[in-house]
Order: C-alpha cells, then sequence, then structure tokens
C-alpha cells in the first residue's frame, strides 16, 4: 500500500481570468471551464483546478488566497482506499465521500485520496549522449516551442511545525525521507521507490504556513528550456532559472504564479529506492543550486534577461585590436 503521486490541485484566487490565460500558456488543457472555475488537465490527466475564492465548498487555505487549497493524492486500488480511510478516519477534518477520503493534516491543508485517474504515457523523450554512452545516433535532440506538462511532480509547503507535519505524511501516509536540513525541511518521497521528492515541507525561521511552489514534470531538459522561453515571450516573469538542483539532480526553472506562489518546470530528477540513505545539508545558495539563472532568459533573444540581442555575427567575426 503506497501513494502513487499527486491527482489533483485546487488553488483559490480571485483573478480567475489570469489563471486561465497563465495556465494555458504554461501548457496545461482547459477541459471544464465556468465563471467561478476552471479545470484544467496535463498530458497524462492529472487536474490542476483554479476556484474563485468565494466558491462554496472550497477547503479553507492555510494562507491568504491566492494558493494552494487541497491536494489530492492518488492511490492504486479500492484496498488501499479502505486502508487509508482506516488510518485517517481519527484525523481532523475526516471526509469519505465522492470516492475520496481525505482529512486536515497539522498545517491545515485538505488532503484527499482518491483512485488514481492518470494514465500511463509513452513518451518520446531526448536521449543524452555522454562519453560512455551515445544512444542517440544519427538524430538531433529535440527542441520545443513551448512546453507541455506530464503532471504535477511535487508541491512544497512552509509549514509552522516541520516534525509534526513531516510525521503525519510518514505515519499515516506512508511517505518516506530521501533528504534533510535539519530542523528546516524535509524532502518527502510517496514511497521507497520513485523520484527523488513528491512533497518538501520547509519550516522558516520566522515560522509560517504556507505554498512554496507547485512543480511540473516535464519530459526533458530542452522541454524545460522550450517551455520557459515560451513563457517569457508571454509576458510572466521569472523568478529563478533555469538552473540545476545538486539534492534532487534537478534541471528547473521556476514561473511567478498568478494562482499562488511560483510554479515550476522539472526534469531529470534522480531516482531512488529502498537502498537510498537520507542525507543532511545545511540551506545555502550553492545547495539550493548548482548554477541558476536570476530573471530568466529572454524568449525573443535567447540570452539572459535584459542582455544585447544577438547581431548574428559569429562570436569572433570582429577585427583584433
Amino acid at each position: 500500500m503506497s501513494v502513487l503521486g499527486i491527482d489533483e490541485i485546487t488553488f483559490g484566487a480571485q483573478d480567475v481570468g489570469r489563471c486561465k490565460q497563465f495556465f494555458l500558456d504554461w501548457g496545461l488543457s482547459l477541459v471544464e471551464e465556468t465563471p467561478a472555475r476552471l479545470v484544467f488537465a496535463s498530458l497524462n490527466g492529472c487536474r490542476v483546478i483554479v476556484a474563485h475564492s468565494d466558491t462554496p465548498g472550497l477547503p479553507p487555505g492555510v494562507e491568504a488566497d491566492p494558493t494552494l487549497r487541497e491536494v489530492v493524492w492518488g492511490v492504486a486500488s479500492e484496498e488501499d482506499m479502505v486502508r487509508y480511510a482506516a488510518a485517517l478516519q481519527t484525523q481532523p477534518g475526516f471526509v469519505q465521500q465522492d470516492q475520496r477520503i481525505g482529512c486536515t493534516d497539522p498545517s491545515g491543508l485538505a488532503v484527499r485520496l482518491q483512485i488514481s485517474q492518470k494514465k500511463t504515457l509513452d513518451l518520446d523523450c531526448a536521449q543524452l549522449n555522454t562519453w560512455s554512452a551515445r544512444p542517440r545516433v544519427n538524430q538531433p535532440s529535440q527542441a520545443y516551442d513551448r512546453a507541455q506538462p506530464i503532471e504535477v511532480g511535487h508541491v512544497v509547503f512552509f509549514v509552522k511545525e516541520l516534525e509534526k507535519v513531516s510525521q503525519f505524511y510518514q505515519t499515516l501516509l506512508g511517505f518516506v525521507v530521501s533528504d534533510k536540513y535539519p530542523d528546516r525541511g524535509h524532502f518527502l518521497r510517496c514511497a521507497a521507490r520513485g523520484g527523488h521528492h513528491d512533497l518538501f515541507l520547509l519550516q522558516l525561521p520566522e515560522a509560517r504556513n504556507g505554498l512554496n511552489h507547485v512543480a511540473f514534470t516535464v519530459r526533458d531538459v530542452h522541454e524545460v528550456f522550450g517551455g520557459g522561453l515560451h513563457m517569457s515571450r508571454c509576458g510572466w516573469d521569472t523568478e529563478l532559472g533555469p538552473g540545476r538542483h545538486p539534492i534532487s539532480s534537478a534541471i528547473f526553472w521556476y514561473f511567478v504564479s498568478p494562482a499562488g506562489a511560483l510554479v515550476e518546470y522539472y526534469t531529470d530528477e534522480d531516482e531512488l529506492t529502498e537502498d537510498w540513505q537520507p542525507r543532511e545539508f545545511t540551506p545555502g545558495p550553492t545547495v539550493f543550486a548548482e548554477w541558476a539563472i536570476k530573471g530568466g532568459i529572454d524568449g525573443q533573444t535567447r540570452r539572459q534577461k535584459d542582455a544585447d540581442a544577438p547581431s548574428g555575427r559569429f562570436m569572433t567575426d570582429k577585427p583584433k585590436a
């Protein structure tokens, strides 16, 4: 019995129209729409919902909108649902309806479980040629005009009580610690075998509850770049990226989201098993990013933001002094 990953997330926001344009540019498909509620889908059927803050029945947020109001995790079977229902039934806010069970986690976030609705995909992804392995032969690597996210890969929250919230996910939902910032952050994956983290919990020196970011998995590094350049051309602001995380090895690009906090394109995270031994890190700039570009890359010039546009000349095509 284990959670498989994120099946659905719901944001609460006032400016639903701006959120609509953002997630369309982000590469999600709009599958349902009313004036107060938008439902988007990723390639594998993971759903992203944006609901107006005044929507009746919307779970309360852990901070003022815009923010994430609910996370729905997918499981494999009805037997899993029965076991998790037994584990969660004494927790605050326990619910069992509409083929879902759930409760409120210790930070105040609405957590739900359902039999996963996501579909399995076999996608054509870039092959990386290294010195030791050359799988790409007589074929140029992919390039993307924009991204089409595969799924919501992980969510990151600020929490007031790191140990209490982390133990909730470990004890009741079976999550496993991948790595730690001692007393500051826990990287958690849904099961012993899987990607580096599905959930990251952070406790700030001035502790508060809130959303840090939502991360969307894409095929490969080239789709991170293609998606980020497209978002730049559309006028959306980069927070940081592209760059690379040393802890998870992932390539990233973060954008400021009108639905709350940040959203991230990422790819190439570490894959872990039961043999993995959690590590401990001291937070710092070089731990967060091996390298990163502040302000992003301009989608028109293909250079760092505010850099001069390319002239079309070769780089050394100039008279010698």
